[in-house]
């Protein structure tokens, strides 16, 4: 076996060791093994089921100057490295372990001591043997970007009943909303027709998700300023450009860490889970009645009123 194919399998720590920088030596930190169960996969058959991964990390440090004191302040804890992988899993429902990898690497890599990060994951339950994918990624040394409360999105989600959607009021509406200068989230539930009914309940939900889409879309087709988005990523690029969106819900429910316990057959509940996730400065619901949970303020309007 040849030297290159031999450090294609090896640790990763082998692998860091065999291209680092013998002109500037850097300290090196590793977690071995570290095995969890999540729910993680693309596939149909990895949807509502756990899996074991496994994660083997390489840190690569600035090397201290003067002396430790045997202070844990003054080094990269390996608590931070196991943190960097729980926060990731607990941040949403991912298909790819290349995206896991990535934000795994990138979390590490904003540790002021990190300047190089080996991350290989595997499942292990996937087939006869470990599948995975492993990278490195380097610090570029660019300072982090500082996230200030000015920053930071407070849409106001406005929930539409089926009579809103067909409202002759609706463009005053969209007028009015869009006059508040906040970016603007519109959801809604399924049509009036209905859906098939199955015993199956994943199906069901699945069923159900794809009846509010119809729907998102009929909206869409009210008025051209909206624009139906899918997930997160599309949803915090529309606002930031000032696009009115028109949620279509099933990925970001689907693809969610913290399910919501609501069915998509209640749709002004699920509405409201989405303004809590989506940090809304306020739920407006427009020819229907308020849930009975939610944190975020809550309004209602008439569908009768040309005013919200």
């Amino acid at each position: 076996m040849t030297s290159d194919t031999r450090l294609a399998f090896a640790h990763p720590s082998e692998r860091a060791e065999a291209t680092a920088d013998t002109a500037t030596p850097l300290d090196r930190i590793s977690l071995r093994d570290h095995t969890v169960d999540v729910e993680i996969g693309a596939f149909q058959a990895e949807r509502g089921v756990r899996q074991r991964i496994c994660f083997n990390v390489v840190v690569e440090v600035q090397p201290l100057t003067g002396p430790i004191d045997d202070d844990v302040d003054r080094i990269l804890s390996y608590d931070r490295v196991t943190e960097a992988i729980a926060n990731e899993l607990a941040d949403e429902r991912l298909n790819l372990l290349e995206t896991l990898a990535e934000r795994v690497a990138d979390r590490i890599l904003r540790e002021p001591q990190a300047k190089r990060v080996f991350v290989r994951i595997e499942k292990l339950d996937r087939g006869p043997g470990a599948l995975g994918v492993e990278i490195v990624r380097a610090n570029d040394g660019a300072p982090e970007a500082e996230i200030v409360e000015s920053d930071v999105l407070h849409p106001e989600l406005v929930y539409l009943s089926n009579a809103a959607i067909a409202s002759p009021y609706l463009k005053g509406w969209l007028d009015q909303l869009e006059a508040l200068g906040r970016p603007l989230i519109l959801c809604v539930g399924a049509p009036n027709a209905p859906a098939p009914q199955l015993s199956h309940k994943m199906a069901q939900r699945r069923i159900d998700l794809l009846a509010i889409e119809q729907n998102a879309w009929v909206l869409a087709a009210r008025d051209d300023r909206c624009v139906v988005v899918e997930t997160r990523t599309e949803l915090d690029w529309a606002m930031k450009n000032g696009q009115t969106c028109v949620l279509a819900p099933s990925k970001v429910v689907l693809d969610s860490v913290d399910t919501p316990s609501v069915q998509p057959r209640d749709a002004v509940a699920l509405a409201a889970w989405f303004a809590s996730m989506f940090d809304a400065f306020e739920m407006l619901v427009v020819g229907a009645e308020l849930p009975t949970e939610g944190s975020v303020p809550q309004r209602a309007a008439s569908v009768d009123s040309e005013q919200l």
